[in-house]
């Protein structure tokens, strides 16, 4: 009965959010598809390491970036493979790097509350956190990658 309420739930959902939830559930397979394979690998896909994007908001991306936010915070507890930080991250900077907005992902270590090591992902875009800003402020960064986004070269024009 339970998975009968939540199809039709969908189904009455607005026809972008439908596509957006469906975008997030495809990213968040292709992330932990990612987290397979031996991270140097896929590292330089991130962006460029030790380095941030600006913190300047950007009104006009507040509502994408809340989107995106909560497709991914949605999906990821539909889906039939771990969706933790990392491929939450990972999902959501590839959702905003689809829609020309540029992110940060961070890398952080730790404790857990039992004392023990414990690794942890975010994203943020702006001053916003798009991902993983829940308990943050217990690890420290180890690693961060700004995706950031150039413009597009304009047809017909030539630089240089």
């Amino acid at each position: 009965m339970k998975i009968v309420k939540r199809a039709k739930a969908f189904f009455e959902l607005k026809w972008e959010t439908k596509k957006l939830l469906l975008e997030a559930f495809i990213y968040l397979g292709w992330a932990r598809f990612l987290k397979t394979r031996p991270f140097a690998k896929i590292a330089p896909s991130l962006g460029k390491k030790m380095e941030e994007t600006t913190y300047t908001p950007n009104m006009a991306n507040r509502e994408t970036l809340l989107n995106i936010s909560n497709a991914t915070h949605i999906m990821s507890r539909y889906t039939f493979w771990e969706s933790q930080c990392l491929v939450k991250a990972i999902a959501g900077m590839k959702m905003l790097e689809k829609r020309n907005i540029e992110s940060t992902l961070y890398l952080g270590t730790g404790k857990d509350d039992k004392g023990n090591f414990a690794a942890h992902a975010w994203l943020r875009s702006g001053p916003f956190y798009v991902s993983g800003s829940e308990g943050m402020e217990k690890f420290t960064v180890i690693a961060k990658f700004a995706k950031e986004i150039t413009p597009e070269k304009v047809e017909g024009e030539t630089y240089g």
